[in-house]
């Protein structure tokens, strides 16, 4: 009975926190079919916020064909 004590409150919490989290709005397979780090397109790993790369991938029917990283 003490186990179940332990159990049920875990399971409640653990039942909470996958509710609560938001899944990723990058792919890992479009970064796998790219080549590239999360952040080539994002401002941000885990994050939505896209950088002139993303927007151009979003517009471009998910290509970075034809894109032009700026010179640093």
């Amino acid at each position: 009975m003490n186990t179940l004590k332990n159990v049920v409150p875990a399971i409640v919490l653990i039942g909470g926190l996958c509710l609560a989290v938001k899944p990723s709005a990058a792919k890992p397979e479009y970064a796998k079919k790219e080549s590239k780090g999360c952040t080539y397109c994002h401002v941000t790993a885990g994050k939505k916020d896209l950088n002139d790369a993303g927007k151009y991938y979003k517009d471009h029917d998910h290509s970075l064909e034809g894109y032009t990283a700026p010179k640093q």
